[in-house]
């Protein structure tokens, strides 16, 4: 039946798009890594404002299908389909040509009438990202909106790749859009040698049976809860700010202390979210995804330009009263060292080690202990601020980028992702954007926080004020 709502995305057409040049039908197996996040709808959205020098929305929809087939040249897994291996059930990629899907859509609102301090939300109700089918390794969504702005959508799979490398996609695809080349420096080119997490022939992982459980109805709270329990927010920190939390944030006598602007920020949400707990024997907790790239880059120079999962979670917790007593500095300084304890080589083999043992065993399927919403509260973050992110392909660069995706069962525990904003055309010149799944109090305590760090996202912020009309 067609979709007669203009308020959602109507499908225009669908193709299917091939790598220029047809390698070997090759199985590839994920690694144990990929294993932790199984298989997940995840996406990176980038909108755009209305092209200019008489571009039309056309010019978005050709240069996708001249140049889309030399970025799956260098991404060969992204135009192969995910399957389950017969004998283990464990998900594989056949990389036999089969080609991503591009989809091209229409949807009769305007960019500047989104509701950007809910930009997920908002975006969401209108169908975007367009569903696709689990099997599909990478869908590429085209939607124009009445104004004459046009979002893109790169739709993937949790299992295959994480942040990083959904931006490392995203960046590699503007530069080739805009060279007029279909080859990429070979320092940049994509590796996909999943044999670098080898397990050790003796396992050993310490305690990071604490870290994951197995992903159990019976270990989770129940479906109403985790459905009523947060709001989404999407909120915007300017650079003079960002600039003030870290000076703030390093006023320390230990020497070397200098926070990042990752650890200021994250101390500071820490101290709000201690503010809304509870009474002072209450706890809190903050949770960190953190890239392992860095740290594994030392031992295999590969690393830089790995295409997978690379990530693991840390978690720490403390009283309410020591995180509302303590300076913003001391409560940066615990940031930090929960991070880097988790940002070691070793961590990330006993990690391969651990998932070795329970692989094809079990329920199959492991979440972060902290993220379920037993025990103290905890605010989880993912930063993606430190990953290249052009996303100028020959149209200028987006008003903002952002990632989505599914979570994998009945979650209950704050998210905040972290964006550069891409800045042109707006304010958004080195400020970051912050989207919020959190608990209503949370949210109140932001909006109404007398120094006014998060403001909450609006078009006219991103520029797009200009295109609320059609």
């Amino acid at each position: 039946m067609a979709n007669d709502d203009p308020s959602r995305v109507r499908i225009v057409r669908k193709s299917i798009v091939k790598p220029s040049v047809a390698r070997p039908g090759v199985v590839l197996a994920v690694s144990n890594l990929d294993l932790l996040y199984q298989t997940m709808p995840i996406a990176m959205i980038c909108a755009y404002r209305r092209p200019s020098d008489g571009l039309g929305f056309q010019d978005v929809v050709a240069a996708f299908e001249a140049k889309l087939p030399y970025l799956l040249d260098h991404f060969f897994l992204l135009a192969g389909r995910i399957v389950a291996n017969p004998h283990s059930g464990l998900p594989e990629v056949h990389c036999d040509n089969q080609g991503a899907e591009l989809v091209v859509g229409e949807v009769g609102v305007a960019l500047g009438s989104l509701d950007y301090g809910s930009l997920e939300a908002s975006l969401a109700r209108l169908g975007v990202p367009v569903q696709y089918d689990a099997g599909v390794a990478l869908s590429v969504q085209l939607v124009s909106f009445a104004c004459g702005g046009f979002a893109v959508a790169w739709g993937t799979n949790h299992v295959l790749l994480d942040g990083c490398t959904l931006c490392m996609i995203v960046d590699v695809w503007s530069q080739l859009a805009r060279s007029g080349t279909e080859k990429i420096a070979a320092a940049a080119a994509p590796n996909h040698d999943r044999s670098i997490f080898r397990p050790r022939a003796a396992p050993s992982y310490g305690g990071l049976g604490e870290v994951f459980i197995p992903l159990e109805s019976e270990r989770l709270v129940n479906a109403l809860t985790a459905g009523s329990s947060l709001v989404v927010r999407t909120y915007y920190v300017e650079q003079r700010d960002l600039d003030m939390l870290r000076v703030q944030a390093s006023a320390s006598e230990e020497r070397g202390a200098s926070a990042s602007r990752v650890e200021a920020a994250c101390a500071y949400l820490w101290k709000v979210l201690a503010g809304v707990v509870g009474s002072s024997d209450d706890r809190c907790r903050m949770g960190w995804w953190v890239n392992g790239r860095p740290c594994l880059a030392k031992k295999e120079a590969a690393m830089r330009s790995y295409v997978g999962n690379v990530t693991s979670f840390a978690v720490a917790e403390a009283s309410v009263d020591a995180i509302k007593r303590r300076p913003l500095p001391e409560v940066a300084s615990m940031v930090r060292q929960s991070i880097r304890a988790t940002a070691t080589s070793e961590h990330f083999q006993e990690l391969v080690d651990w998932v070795e043992e329970r692989k094809g065993k079990g329920p199959g399927k492991y979440v972060e202990t902290a993220t379920v919403g037993l025990g103290s509260p905890v605010l989880s973050v993912t930063s993606m601020v430190s990953f290249g992110l052009d996303t100028d392909f020959g149209f200028g660069q987006a008003a903002i980028a952002m990632p989505t995706w599914v979570d994998s069962g009945r979650l209950c525990c704050g998210f905040v992702t972290i964006m550069a904003s891409p800045g042109t055309g707006g304010h958004g010149g080195g400020s970051w954007i912050f989207t919020m799944s959190i608990w209503p109090r949370l949210a109140a305590a932001l909006d109404s926080d007398a120094h006014r760090i998060f403001k909450p996202l609006t078009a006219e912020y991103l520029g797009l004020a200009q295109y609320s009309r059609l």
